[in-house]
């Protein structure tokens, strides 16, 4: 039977009119919902409102019904309050959340100032690669014009090549507008050219009130002279320099984090009888989307974090159709079968994306290899039930506890990376399709390019003489690839296709870092193109 719920008139009433973060805990304190807002009291007001329960959706009616307390959370403006709002959503995982639960990022400026001539470069991962970053920011349209701008203001190149005119680059036209300051044509100094940087990273340390001075005034001139399309376009650029360069906090260690990796391991132990603890856990997880590719994911994680070295990924060979059973056991015989034969570690635990199906084919798999004693359980999405073998009835954990949060940290990792590399071969797909519009390309002569340069971005990034060398491709076909390939829109099919699927060039970037285990042959690294 549910508890009564406490009055919370008098809390409500005592919230501040300031932007800030709210959070809704249910009768186990466990956080339901979390929310933005740019005037906290108004913002949950309306949630407690009578008129609420009659006009809400079932949703959000459900979700009243099962407040039992709120925790607020004051910050600045309320682009800290959508930064606030994705780190916690992503943290504490609430039921009636939606937005921010995947693994996406907000966008942040990347620029290392170890390359010769540095760009700045938009990502949403942040790498220990010695480059400095700026954000993340809420607002990506605003970072995109102040980026643009900064390009025009220090005249900092945004050409792909790392030293600029290096091989048979096509020059760009930015240094006729006086956009950049062109090392590929001017050849300055790399001292003067990185000068030029480091005030830009000045101005996005928030060095910028003198320009953005500068740009009211001639707003206001703009005004005055009754160009009143002039002087909206550069208050749209004053809002959006305002909203980039605003120092904002990063929520590093304001709150306490409900993530104890070691101690999320020993309830984990107790939750499920273990002997020790379980200090390695390979989790595996099924990206059966479509028929074009089904693959799969292995997860490692050692002591409750990832160990992304030992993260694994595997094309399902031998399965006609779609038939997540007979997947898995695929990736369980060879993830096993290699481990026994090179004498590798095997895991304390192995964690299965699914339910007593899954649980049943994997176990087969064990059997015929003698790892009866390994242990192993499978985790279902839907109420997070937990299936062990030789047990009928499925284990139910408590949402709030760190046994199972940390069971769904490293379910959905191996989610991730599964559909991360099902999305990274369409997307090769795509772009190796793009050859057979080329004349004099037969589907061989295609495997045969493919298979020298690696990958169609590294073709497409080919010399003429390169492309000649290719066994099978003369002079003049030579050529002929050569100016089709120069022909094609920058990104076009592979930008789409990686938009619609919802995934960024980063992520597909790391996920493309990961080996890829093929058959009981060697691992294959395949690497991001440089």
């Amino acid at each position: 039977m549910a508890t009564e719920r406490p009055d919370l008139t008098a809390k409500v009433r005592a919230l501040p009119h300031r932007p800030g973060v709210y959070l809704y805990k249910d009768r186990f304190n466990r956080v339901i919902y979390v929310g933005k807002a740019r005037d906290l009291h108004k913002r949950v007001s309306q949630y407690f409102h009578p008129s609420r329960r009659l006009t809400a959706d079932r949703k959000t009616q459900a979700l009243v019904e099962n407040i039992r307390d709120i925790e607020t959370h004051e910050v600045k403006s309320d682009a800290e309050a959508v930064l606030l709002e994705g780190k916690l959503i992503k943290e504490y995982r609430p039921r009636y959340n939606i937005s921010f639960r995947d693994d996406k990022k907000f966008l942040m400026l990347k620029v290392n100032l170890n390359d010769p001539f540095p760009r700045f470069l938009l990502t949403r991962l942040k790498k220990d690669d010695g480059a400095r970053y700026f954000g993340p920011f809420a607002n990506s349209g605003a970072l995109r014009n102040t980026v643009s701008l900064l390009k025009k203001k220090f005249h900092i190149r945004s050409c792909r090549p790392e030293i600029p005119n290096e091989g048979d680059f096509k020059h760009c036209l930015d240094h006729v507008i006086k956009n950049c300051s062109a090392p590929c044509v001017n050849k300055i100094t790399r001292a003067g050219y990185l000068a030029q940087v480091e005030l830009a990273c000045a101005f996005l340390d928030g060095k910028s009130g003198e320009w953005i001075d500068m740009l009211e005034k001639e707003m206001q001139a703009a005004a005055t002279h009754l160009d009143f399309e002039k002087a909206a376009r550069l208050r749209d650029q004053i809002e959006d320099l305002k909203k980039t360069t605003a120092p904002a906090k990063r929520f590093v260690r304001r709150f306490i984090t409900t993530i104890h990796p070691e101690e999320d391991v020993l309830e984990l132990q107790q939750a499920l009888g273990m002997a020790e603890p379980p200090e390695i856990i390979e989790c595996f997880d099924i990206s059966n989307i479509s028929t074009t590719h089904k693959v799969a994911s292995m997860v490692c994680f050692k002591h409750g974090i990832p160990d992304k070295d030992n993260y694994r990924r595997y094309r399902i060979r031998t399965v006609e159709g779609q038939n997540d059973f007979a997947s898995m056991a695929e990736v369980i015989r060879r993830r096993y079968s290699r481990i026994l034969d090179e004498g590798i570690r095997v895991p304390n635990l192995i964690v299965l994306d699914g339910g007593k199906g899954q649980l049943s084919s994997a176990l087969g798999e064990l059997h015929q290899l003698g790892m009866d004693a390994q242990p192993i359980i499978g985790l279902a999405k839907e109420r997070e039930e937990i299936f062990r073998p030789g047990q009928s009835d499925p284990l139910v954990l408590d949402h709030s506890t760190g046994a199972l949060r940390l069971l769904q940290r490293i379910r959905d990792e191996a989610h991730r990376v599964a559909n991360g590399y099902h999305q990274l071969l369409l997307k090769q797909r795509v772009n190796e399709s793009l050859l057979d519009d080329c004349p004099g390309v037969s589907e061989n002569r295609k495997k045969l390019l493919l298979k020298h340069f690696g990958s169609f971005d590294r073709l497409r990034r080919a010399n003429l003489p390169d492309i000649e060398a290719v066994e099978g491709v003369g002079p003049k076909l030579a050529q002929t690839i050569y100016d089709f390939l120069a022909r094609l829109p920058r990104h076009g099919a592979a930008r789409l296709k990686a938009a619609a699927d919802n995934s960024t060039e980063s992520q597909l970037e790391e996920i493309a870092e990961i080996p890829e285990e093929t058959g009981n042959g060697p691992v294959i690294y395949r690497l991001k193109d440089e």
